[in-house]
């Protein structure tokens, strides 16, 4: 019989997990509010329907500019403003199409940390591999962050191609550029749209065009993407064809395309390595355990069995991840 630690540890796990749920919730809410009542103070200043205070001078939260809504006041900020490396935080949570705050992503690691921490010693009944787990804990809203990210943009290099298209067609028929944003933005799926719209929306109230374009190239990590924006930025400058440009860079994402498919056909077998080594412990402990229930008992009720389950399942972990950076080829 399994011992009574692995039910206290799941216990312990779910619990802590709810808890960390319950208080991103309201850390959310929170914020949520305060970008609405930041706005709604600011546009009633702007139109005059509320005086200002301080002699006329907007207070701090009234502030319309991107990335200044609903920000953290106090202690929070300061203990946000010195985490390292922020600013990247900030940025892989928006390509990623998340509307996580900093500091939610700072919660939900504590408590995942705090998760996996509390169950792996209770488990292991050993501190040292207690606080392994809660390493491994502390980095999976980051792995989830990166794969939203990935999912993200992978599914806008898809579209861009269709998009480029749309947008030549769209120059050749005679219509301005900022038009052609303006049909891209239409007839385009998410997260194309999302992103396109933004653009055509920024240089629609003012915003020139080279700073949206340089910013849909920080908002999307694509060589793709930033072909495009020197191309058009080229254009605007020295003058030349910009719908065969255009569609020569598309012509060039889809030869991408085909060879990236030729490199997962190549890479197929490792990865498939790194799928079976990873599943064959888990069912090759469930055989023996089904075979021969008192053989395996020691492995989950004696300390020793305990430590060298967390051992094993970190190890693999590691393994699992280092075979995933070796199938992964950059082109």
């Amino acid at each position: 019989m399994i011992g009574q630690e692995w039910i206290l540890a799941g216990t312990v796990f779910v619990a802590t997990i709810f808890a960390v749920g319950a208080v991103v919730l309201l850390w959310e809410g929170v914020r949520l509010y305060r970008r609405q009542r930041s706005a709604q103070q600011a546009l009633k200043r702007i139109h005059g329907d509320g005086a200002p205070e301080s002699g006329g001078k907007p207070r701090k939260g009234d502030n319309l500019l991107r990335g200044e809504e609903g920000k953290p006041e106090g202690f929070v900020a300061i203990a946000l403003n010195r985490l390292p490396h922020r600013v990247d935080i900030q940025q892989k949570l928006d390509q990623g199409g998340l509307t996580w705050g900093v500091g939610t992503f700072v919660l939900l690691s504590l408590g995942f940390s705090l998760a996996f921490g509390l169950s792996g010693s209770l488990i292991t009944g050993s501190a040292l591999l207690g606080a392994a787990f809660g390493g491994v804990g502390l980095f999976i809203p980051w792995f989830f962050v990166l794969r939203k990210r990935a999912q993200r943009i992978a599914a806008f290099e898809e579209q861009f191609p269709d998009a480029l298209d749309l947008l030549t067609r769209s120059i050749r028929a005679g219509h301005a550029f900022n038009t052609g944003l303006k049909v891209v933005a239409e007839e385009t799926e998410d997260p194309l749209r999302q992103e396109f719209r933004q653009v055509y929306e920024e240089q629609r109230f003012g915003l020139p065009i080279e700073e949206s374009l340089l910013g849909l190239a920080d908002r999307v990590d694509l060589v793709d993407v930033r072909l495009f924006v020197t191309s058009v930025l080229i254009q605007k400058e020295a003058g030349g064809n910009l719908a065969e440009k255009l569609n020569n860079l598309s012509t060039i994402i889809r030869a991408r395309f085909k060879f990236r498919r030729q490199v997962k056909i190549h890479t197929a077998h490792g990865r498939m390595t790194g799928t079976v080594i990873g599943i064959a412990p888990f069912i090759a402990t469930l055989g023996l355990y089904l075979v021969n229930k008192d053989y395996m008992e020691p492995l989950f009720t004696e300390p020793g069995g305990r430590i060298m389950i967390g051992v094993a399942l970190f190890s693999m972990l590691l393994g699992y991840f280092a075979i995933r950076r070796i199938t992964d080829i950059d082109y």
